[in-house]
């Protein structure tokens, strides 16, 4: 996915603040289910973040233009984990490792069903994919 850094994106100083790293990256898992017509609240459930790890490399800039890649890492019953990177141009700035949790609509975990696998699969393949909108 593509984005521009805007005014309410940063500080005083024009600088974006650490927390937007993050809404940038869930954005960009969002559009992936939106550019297929689909939403990330399926059927039976949708995903929460369970754990992260966050990697602020360098800054980015008011008006800066970014790219977030995402590349699914791993696969668990109930879960999966996905590495994002963000570019400022071919540089990486950011990096976060999440792992999401598959949960019922009263928030209990439940195991990934195959229909549900195959397509998280298919949005994020194991290669490296760009979420461009």
């Amino acid at each position: 996915m593509r984005l521009r850094v805007y005014y309410e994106d940063t500080d005083t100083g024009g600088v974006v603040y650490h927390s937007n790293y993050l809404n940038f990256c869930e954005r960009a898992r969002s559009d992936v289910f939106f550019n297929q017509k689909i939403t990330p609240v399926l059927a039976k459930g949708h995903f929460v973040a369970k754990r992260l790890e966050a990697n602020y490399i360098a800054s980015a800039k008011l008006g800066d233009e970014l790219e977030v890649i995402s590349e699914l890492i791993e696969f668990k019953a109930a879960s999966f984990k996905l590495l994002q990177n963000i570019y400022k141009s071919d540089k990486k700035i950011f990096e976060l490792n999440i792992s999401l949790v598959y949960v019922d609509f009263n928030s209990k975990p439940q195991k990934i069903t195959q229909d549900v696998k195959e397509l998280i699969m298919k949005l994020f393949s194991s290669r490296a994919i760009t979420n461009k909108s």
